[in-house]
């Protein structure tokens, strides 16, 4: 190399295996995406002031003409239609004309301009369930932050998949929408930079398995709107159809992404005859063991990777429901390119045990702690478990009637979405809208259930502890919006806090949605470093919709973009916020 020029070309092209000891340069551009250059310390004394020079060049280059934190439009048209999903017509909720709606495949960082146009007879929002929307929960489409979109009217979301890799979904927040369809897959992929725990697989397959009701769910709406339970679900479809087939070639491997976008019944997924290697849940690359059959409830996802290393011919994929009297039962097929037979022989069969299993199969997920997710340093650089918590939430969830209606509370208060969203009021300084001593961060038994907007106060860089305490016979699960969580221990009966001696304070998952078992209790730690206002809620949708749900103001005074975006220039207005300026 000459010694009056050094090119990146030269530097590009020097081997991992030269780069035996390195000098890492890190530039951070200010909104765009982290970039990183190795060079070898002998290259350095030639040419690190050409090096920086060209560097800064490139990325700036790659910074304002493409690089990989590309913008990526979409335009979504909600409409109706008529499918028969299990055999009998009725009214779904299609978006661009597909049940479930379009995939929407995304890279570390993308961003996101999506055009939601609302062709329905009510007011619609999509939620991106376990998109992080970094400072920016004017885009989570939930009622406390977001007005619905008006029939006939349209909305664009504006937002990145920053710092996050996985897979994910989306759903309609509003209404019991999400009983009729409009979900759909959303996969973020890896930068290319960054290098993944697991060999490339030769396909990718997104199976969205959940349980389904023949009724309409304007009629599903009526019947929680009058006081009563749901019946159990009618069945149960893996992407929208009770029978569909994958198609793989033999002695390859295909990654399965598996999302349960039911109501409420939790799922057992399995393949006749394969295993499944478990690389990832909701963004965290865990350590890869290989499972016959995995659980996946409400509202969570995970992808394995499964080889075709069988005898070719068609095999049976099966999910059914889990800890549920009568089991509900969907089949897909797993067609080898050059298989000659039909799937036949037994399904596959169930775990013959239940919860006892299940939080047996849950303790077994533990991050990769030497694995990179969508930043370059390893899972395991962040020491949570090392964290003092600044303060502890015990949450206990209990079903109770008001003026003769069922209602779901936590810690004794029934969650009401009120006309104006929570995020609105808190910009424009309404009053009045939201609670945030309604909900106290103990349970109490000596309390009668109410009903309140209720809002938790926090503070932005808190570390808190939160125990989610079921005191019921049937299982829960939880979502947060805005983050995701450590989940640091599983237990049955009444948490206490001696039960802080069983944390996995080395190696838990994140994940943004954690199950509790019946009579049991779940803790999660969460660092508060995400401003904005943030749905705690019940996956299970019945729960949620009947007010197991509440929202944490996550807040510091210091008004700051380094801290939050500004409101956008499209936000919609609607109850008291209703002649407010526009910015």
């Amino acid at each position: 190399m000459d010694d009056e020029f050094c090119s990146l070309q030269d530097l590009v092209g020097v081997t991992v295996e030269e780069r035996t000891t390195e000098l890492v340069f890190f530039i951070k551009l200010e909104n765009e995406s982290d970039a990183y250059v190795s060079v070898t310390n002998a290259m350095v004394s030639k040419c690190l002031l050409h090096l920086l020079r060209g560097v800064v060049l490139v990325l700036l280059s790659v910074s304002l003409v493409q690089g990989e934190d590309a913008y990526k439009y979409y335009t979504w048209t909600v409409t109706y239609g008529t499918l028969s999903p299990l055999g009998s017509p009725q009214q779904v909720i299609l978006i661009n004309g597909q049940f479930p709606g379009p995939q929407l495949d995304l890279v570390t960082n993308d961003n996101v301009i999506l055009n939601l146009v609302n062709k329905l007879d009510e007011p619609f929002l999509l939620t991106w369930n376990g998109i992080k929307q970094r400072k920016n929960s004017w885009q989570d489409g939930v009622l406390g932050t977001n007005c619905p979109i008006p029939p006939n009217s349209n909305y664009t979301y504006k937002f990145q998949a920053k710092d996050q890799i996985g897979t994910y979904t989306y759903f309609p927040s509003t209404s019991l929408h999400k009983a009729a369809g409009g979900f759909g897959g959303l996969t973020v992929y890896h930068r290319s930079v960054i290098p993944v725990s697991y060999p490339y697989p030769d396909g990718d397959f997104t199976l969205l398995i959940g349980d389904w009701y023949k009724t309409n769910h304007k009629v599903l709406r009526e019947s929680l709107d009058s006081g009563k339970s749901l019946a159990f679900p009618d069945g149960l479809l893996i992407n929208g159809q009770a029978h569909t087939t994958i198609n793989g070639d033999q002695g390859k491997t295909y990654m399965f992404r598996i999302s349960n976008v039911g109501m409420s019944t939790s799922i057992n997924f399995r393949i006749q005859g394969h295993s499944l290697k478990l690389v990832e849940i909701e963004g965290s690359h865990i350590v890869q063991n290989i499972y016959e059959t995995l659980d996946v409830h409400v509202g969570q996802s995970a992808a394995v990777l499964v080889t075709l290393n069988q005898p070719p011919k068609d095999y049976y994929i099966v999910a059914s429901t889990r800890f549920s009297r009568k089991v509900l039962t969907a089949t897909a097929v797993l067609h080898y390119s050059n298989s000659n037979s039909p799937a036949s022989g037994p399904l596959p069969s169930p775990p013959l045990h239940q919860y006892h299993w299940s939080v047996k199969q849950a303790r077994t997920f533990r991050w990769n702690l030497t694995a990179n997710a969508a930043r370059p340093n390893p899972q395991g650089s962040y020491h949570y478990g090392k964290i003092i918590p600044t303060k502890t939430i015990v949450l206990s969830n209990s079903a109770a009637f008001i003026n003769g209606k069922l209602r779901y509370a936590v810690n004794k208060v029934s969650y009401v979405s009120p006309d104006t969203p929570l995020k609105l009021a808190d910009y424009f300084n309404i009053p009045g809208i939201y609670s945030v001593d309604s909900i106290q961060t103990l349970p109490s038994d000596n309390i009668p259930v109410s009903i309140a907007t209720s809002v938790v106060p926090t503070s932005l860089h808190d570390f808190i502890e939160v125990v989610f305490q079921n005191n019921e016979n049937s299982m829960q699960s939880w979502h947060l919006d805005g983050y995701d969580f450590w989940v640091v221990g599983y237990g049955f009966g009444q948490w206490t806090p001696a039960k802080r001696r069983t944390y996995n304070l080395v190696d838990a998952l994140t994940r943004h949605t954690a199950q509790v078992f019946p009579n049991s209790w779940t803790t999660i730690l969460v660092s508060l470093d995400n401003q904005g206002m943030w749905n705690l809620r019940s996956a299970i949708w019945e729960r949620h919709y009947l007010g197991q749900q509440f929202y944490l103001r996550v807040w510091t005074s210091e008004r700051s973009l380094s801290n939050e975006y500004d409101i956008p220039n499209n936000v919609l207005l609607c109850g008291k916020a209703v002649g407010h300026n526009n910015p």
